[in-house]
């Protein structure tokens, strides 16, 4: 059986016979791209690479939420979203609802 140092020094000769040959065929896949854009007279747009119009961006969410609790002590609120304030945590939240 091999030992670890034997092992780690096959495995490195392999990864390097793995990144020659993924080069070798990158290089060769790239020349048979080339020579097929050119044989056909292909555009970017009609490869799909680019697009004729940008996509239209969505507008970020700012909006701020409308207060539901109020710490009367402090006058801190907090609109029920997301994680409860540490004022509220294990209270009775009615007492702190805002009116209206």
């Amino acid at each position: 059986m091999a030992s670890y140092k034997q092992l780690t020094a096959q495995l490195e000769k392999l990864h390097k016979e793995v990144a020659a040959a993924r080069e070798k065929e990158v290089s060769q896949a790239i020349a048979d791209i080339k020579q097929k854009i050119a044989e056909y007279d292909l555009t970017a747009e009609e490869l799909g690479l680019t697009s004729a119009s940008p996509k239209p961006r969505r507008k970020s969410s700012s909006t701020t939420s409308v207060a539901k609790y109020r710490n009367p002590k402090t006058g801190e609120t907090w609109s029920g979203r997301g994680r409860s304030p540490a004022w509220l945590v294990g209270k009775n939240r009615e007492r702190f609802l805002i009116e209206g």
